[in-house]
């Protein structure tokens, strides 16, 4: 199985933002991260975006980024590429969402195979969406 490439610099960036964070969120972040690389094994990990861990391969649009994550008061957010939550809507009943935003609440468990699923829907929608724009579609 391919690993994730990690450039040491970004990778100290990601989890330098894992380990400023409050103790208590560590272990979800570390969890949402690892789901992250098992969906997209070989995918680039970066803090260039937004200044919160993202996900990329290159030659697609976007600069190839499909997956993103961080920590906010109200919640742990994944972030993903549209429609991928409106084509998940009934899966993410009960979980505050965005156009491209999912919020997992703190006092529960990550959804491991949901992030997953996720995520591969995303990077999904990317490469359809650059098979389309080749063909002039």
């Amino acid at each position: 199985m391919a690993r994730t490439k990690i450039n040491n610099a970004k990778q100290n960036d990601v989890e330098a933002y894992i380990a400023n964070s409050p103790m208590d969120t560590r272990g979800k972040l570390e969890e949402i991260r690892a789901a992250i690389r098992k969906a997209a094994p070989g995918a680039t990990e970066t803090m260039s975006y937004f200044q919160i861990p993202g996900y990329s391969y290159p030659g697609y649009d976007y600069n190839g980024m499909f997956a993103w994550f961080d920590l906010q008061k109200s919640g742990l957010n994944l972030r993903v590429r549209p429609p991928v939550i409106e084509d998940h809507k009934k899966e993410l009943e009960g979980y505050s969402t965005t156009k491209s935003v999912v919020r997992f609440p703190l006092d529960q468990k990550v959804p491991v195979p949901l992030v997953k699923k996720l995520v591969k829907a995303s990077v999904r929608i990317m490469k359809e969406k650059s098979k389309m724009s080749q063909s002039g579609a």
